[in-house]
């Protein structure tokens, strides 16, 4: 006889065999520092090692995916979405300098598909191992007449270490250092919503075939966002570099502009160049279809960047070099420069943060 939960909606037998597919991606990003294995009612993590800190310094992030998971949900792909989670909460992370130590997740959902969970959670462990993050623990929870049963959101969250006398930020960033550009692998997980709208006002479905976009449009939506941990912390661990990197702004909500002027302190400006680089043709292609110049989107998507290092000036060719040959894009778009200055067209900090000023100038090539 089906239980009154069963009948009320909730499947505690699914939300089990979601538990037991996920066990084994869950169980590859597990080193020995982790306690306990999966199923617990929470995660243990050995910390033994920041004894051999100085001042140890713990890094925490959340975040979420956005309404990217439309899309995911639209085609019935689930298993690339858990990367973007990682992307945007673990590379926040190392934007101050920390390496992540573990990460867990939450799914809330309105009816619990094992399969589905399982990709999802397949998604997130890869990213996870790709970052070198353990996934010590998460929640599956099945919210029905909330949600649709089809609907679900993922949100994580991680922690990190630093060293405090390594800790990257403003403080750092001196008159005459320069600006890098880390390349994106397109969208990311921002500005989807605009996205959304984009493709509503030309009615186009995510299972159709663009050949302005090259391939079926969902798919080439839900594009993976790079990961940025390992190349950075790679960087941050070569002594002849690490001293040289001040600091790093990761390219989310809000866009290139905003980002950079939250790393960077009150009395300095940055002017990014335009022509450095060619935004990719998904953003070209959407702002055209949505009637918007590229420079009207600047402030949504990346364009193309999706992380940025502020450097002294004497390492940005060995900074660059060392980021290319770890796989990632990286090129120069702009200077700081200390002093006072017409500050109007400028963004001027943001999310709560009184940082630095920036603009984008020129323009893109063609």
């Amino acid at each position: 006889m089906a239980s009154k939960y069963a009948e009320a909606g909730v499947d505690t037998a699914a939300g089990d065999l979601a538990v037991e597919l996920m066990k084994a991606a869950v169980s590859r990003t597990h080193g020995p520092q982790v306690l306990g294995g999966v199923g617990g009612f929470a995660g243990l993590f050995d910390v033994s090692f920041l004894k051999s800190f100085e001042r140890p310094l713990l890094a925490t992030s959340t975040d979420g995916v956005g309404t990217k998971v439309a899309i995911a949900q639209a085609i019935d792909k689930h298993d690339s979405i858990g990367i973007d989670l990682v992307g945007m909460v673990v590379d926040d992370i190392v934007v101050v300098g920390a390496t992540p130590l573990f990460m867990t997740d939450y799914i809330a959902c309105g009816k619990v598909v094992p399969t589905r969970i399982a990709d999802i959670v397949a998604g997130i462990a890869r990213g996870c191992a790709e970052t070198g993050t353990a996934l010590v623990g998460g929640e599956t929870a099945e919210h029905p007449g909330l949600l649709g049963p089809d609907d679900y959101d993922v949100a994580g969250a991680a922690v990190g270490a630093v060293e405090a006398d390594r800790l990257l930020g403003a403080d750092l960033v001196a008159d005459g250092d320069v600006v890098i550009a880390l390349g994106s692998s397109g969208l990311h997980s921002n500005g989807y919503s605009l996205v959304r709208h984009v493709l509503a006002g030309r009615k186009m479905t995510y299972a159709e075939h663009s050949n302005e976009l090259g391939g079926l449009v969902g798919e080439v939506l839900l594009e993976p966002t790079r990961l940025y941990t390992k190349p950075l912390l790679k960087l941050l661990a070569d002594e002849s570099l690490a001293s040289s990197v001040h600091a790093l702004s990761h390219v989310t909500g809000g866009g290139i502009a905003a980002n950079l002027a939250r790393v960077l302190p009150v009395g300095c400006w940055v002017e990014i160049d335009r022509s450095a680089w060619s935004p990719q043709p998904v953003f070209r292609v959407l702002a055209e279809w949505g009637g918007m110049a590229l420079t009207e989107t600047e402030g949504t998507w990346n364009l193309g960047i999706g992380m940025i290092a502020v450097v002294s000036a004497d390492a940005a060719d060995a900074v660059i070099t060392r980021l290319v040959t770890s796989g990632v894009p990286a090129w120069l778009v702009g200077g700081v420069t200390v002093g006072a200055r017409d500050l109007t067209g400028f963004e001027q900090g943001a999310k709560g943060v009184n940082g630095g000023a920036v603009r984008l100038v020129g323009a893109y090539p063609a």
